[in-house]
């Protein structure tokens, strides 16, 4: 008899193991759904930050989320709720689903659903249903084949990844931004009990649609963890009184068109890192907003901030709105080929500088001229004749900017821009002297870059965007004394009305028809490019860069930071002395290839120049020379003589003081002379 018994044990155990054996294989044997997911592409900012999210293909919002982007307590509650033994059990819980059917049984409907988090992940995974009876039993088999595969705690990142939260929103990531606006992270109890309670019926808890219902799961959420000591009886309180957002917030959706940029560089990469700082960025596009409102619906703007000394950029802004509006929102006009106009004067002076053609105290004629068939004129159309280099510069004036570049030679302004990366367009491929005044198409990434080379001390550096992009070498533009004269001349020049009186080395520049109105500064570490216009190209009437862009080049520096960091210091071979102590040679510049001076040009002869002359009773004496009659005599832009067909007359002016005056002929030929009368 026990011999018997004994056999019957031995076959029961080899039947157990047989069957047992026989489980394993079918549980080994299961054919698992992908577990790597697509998730959302994200761009970065310097660290780390989200800038911009993109939905995964098929619309929804799917961000990359593990343990350790979560607040523990969201994670406490979760399993509280959910499945208290998530960490006890191999997938499938026994004693839970006893509880479910005796829960069902004595109350006739069910409670409360036996599945653990690991089945939910498998019903995710396979975007299956919970009530069949066959789908049950496969989330079963794929829950205990999941936790043969994988660790618990990248089974729960996977629900932390897959959770539904109403609409296009997958996983708790998404959610949070969503809902609350920010990471996961740092959640209050109210949050996190939300977070816990959407994903059980996620359509009618949507507390953007369905506030009541989402407020009822959240408490219940909230007392269970008190119960279980998750939160304590305070917090659950104090969580209660919170209300549930009623709207979803938009992703971030920060240097869109740079983010844009990226993607379309590396299409198949989910994290893409850029060098732009998240708060410089969203103060920059708030100020681009800002300075477009009320200015017509057409006006558009771009910044660029770059960090000097590191190559960096640090903020670009491609447009006001990332819209398809009357503005063209969608275009980024950082990259767009636009006439520079007077900003690439710069340039012209530090070559010149460089090339031992001047200083900056060199004297140059500046009146009517003729280049071949070419013959420019001030802005202004009118003339200061013989001037400071330094002043020629800060007024902007185009003759003396024309005389440079004729003695370089046109080519050699071209090779300098190919030496400091910034592509160009140049009409009919020919450089002409007109490129001085912005006959050519640049953009203003790249002049952002070219004017970083100047407050380099004179290296050109290519900007870079992507994180941990590899720097090239730098390539010496001008020299490092050329460079320090062109910011040292810029950092003179007046700031707007109503800026902070600082030494911020900047030009503006406004192109022909007035369709480009442009502002670049820096100061010892920043850069920053101001480009305002029409993105058609059509002209903006009384556009202009001092007026215009300038202004807004302040206020960004503002935002930048409360004070500019100091220029550099003049190089040891700086020449810094007067025109009288210069070399007899550029003490007035004589151009290689001399330029024809326009006939008969009108000239002040009486009074000269910086002149000093007392004001009789009958008014103030002047005298032209050359021109063509009849004349008419201006004094500080107000016309007192109109018609005069005599070269000498009387002006009757209105008080003291300085006082500039200004002749202009009968053929729109102008002269000027600034003097003092007492």
């Amino acid at each position: 008899m026990r011999a018997r018994w004994l056999l019957v044990l031995a076959v029961g155990l080899w039947l157990a193991a047989a069957g047992r054996d026989g489980f394993d294989r079918w549980i080994d044997a299961t054919a698992l759904p992908p577990l790597i997911l697509p998730t959302s592409a994200e761009v970065l900012d310097r660290d780390g930050r989200l800038l911009r999210a993109y939905t995964v293909a098929d619309g929804r919002w799917r961000l990359k989320v593990d343990l350790t982007g979560v607040d523990p307590r969201y994670v406490a509650m979760l399993l509280n709720y959910e499945d208290r033994r998530f960490y006890d059990h191999a997938g499938v819980d026994p004693q839970a689903m006893l509880r479910a059917v005796a829960q069902a049984v004595l109350n006739g409907h069910i409670v409360s659903g036996g599945s653990t988090l690991t089945m939910q992940v498998a019903r995710l995974l396979e975007e299956g249903t919970t009530g069949e009876v066959a789908g049950k039993l496969r989330q079963m088999r794929v829950a205990l084949a999941l936790e043969r595969r994988l660790s618990k705690d990248e089974i729960l990142s996977l629900y932390l990844l897959l959770a539904p939260f109403g609409g296009n929103l997958e996983g708790v990531r998404a959610a949070s931004l969503s809902y609350f606006g920010k990471e996961p992270l740092r959640l209050t109890p109210a949050e996190a009990a939300l977070l816990v309670a959407i994903p059980q019926s996620p359509e009618r808890r949507r507390p953007d649609r369905a506030a009541a219902l989402a407020v009822a799961a959240r408490d219940r959420v909230l007392a269970r963890a008190v119960r279980f000591g998750v939160v304590d009886a305070d917090e659950a309180a104090a969580g209660r009184r919170e209300t549930v957002p009623d709207r979803r917030q938009p992703f971030p959706a920060l240097a869109p068109h740079l983010a844009d940029r990226a993607r379309t560089e590396d299409p198949r990469a989910e994290v893409l890192r850029l060098t732009l700082d998240l708060g410089l960025q969203k103060m920059m596009e708030a100020l681009a907003a800002e300075t477009v409102q009320g200015k017509g619906d057409r006006l558009q703007i771009a910044i660029v901030v770059a960090d000097h000394a590191s190559g960096e950029i640090l903020a670009s802004v491609g447009s006001a709105g990332f819209r398809a509006d009357a503005r063209q929102g969608f275009v980024d006009m950082t990259t767009a080929l636009r006439s520079p106009g007077s900003t690439l004067k710069p340039l012209v002076y530090g070559l010149a500088f460089d090339q031992g053609l001047a200083h900056p105290e060199t004297r140059v004629d500046d009146r009517p001229m003729i280049f071949g068939s070419y013959a420019p004129q001030n802005f202004d159309r009118q003339y200061h004749g013989e001037i400071r280099l330094r002043e020629a510069l800060q007024l902007s004036l185009n003759i003396p900017a024309v005389v440079l570049t004729d003695a370089l030679g046109p080519a050699k302004l071209i090779t300098a821009l190919d030496r400091a990366g910034v592509q160009h367009d140049i009409p009919g491929d020919q450089p002409g002297l007109a490129v001085a005044l912005g006959g050519i198409g640049v953009t203003l990434q790249d002049m952002v870059q070219l004017y970083a080379a100047l407050a380099r001390g004179g290296v050109a550096l290519p900007l870079i965007w992507r994180h941990g992009a590899e720097r090239p070498e730098g390539q010496r533009l001008v020299s490092a004394v050329a460079a320090w004269e062109v910011g040292d001349i810029l950092a003179g020049l007046a700031p707007p009305p109503g800026a902070p009186e600082n030494r911020l080395a900047y030009k503006t520049g406004t192109s022909y028809g007035h369709r480009d109105a442009w502002a670049i500064g820096y100061d010892g570490r920043h850069v920053i490019g101001i480009w305002m216009g029409r993105a058609d190209g059509t002209p903006v009437p009384g556009a202009f860069g001092a007026d215009l862009a300038a202004p807004v080049l302040f206020q960004a520096f503002s935002r930048l930071k409360p004070a500019l960091d100091p220029q550099p210091p003049a190089p040891p071979a700086t020449l810094l002395v007067s025109n009288a102590e210069l070399p007899l040679p550029l003490q007035s510049f004589r151009p290689r290839n001399a330029a024809f001076a326009v006939e008969n040009a009108p000239q002040v002869a009486f009074p000269p120049d910086g002149a000093e002359v007392e004001l009789l009773s009958r008014g103030l004496k002047v005298k032209v020379t050359g021109g063509t009659a009849p004349f008419t005599w201006l004094a500080d832009g107000v016309p007192l003589a109109v018609g005069q067909g005599e070269r000498e007359t009387l002006l009757d002016l209105p008080g003291i003081g300085f006082v500039t005056l200004s002749v202009i002929d009968a053929e729109g030929r102008s002269a000027r002379a600034r003097v003092r009368v007492r």
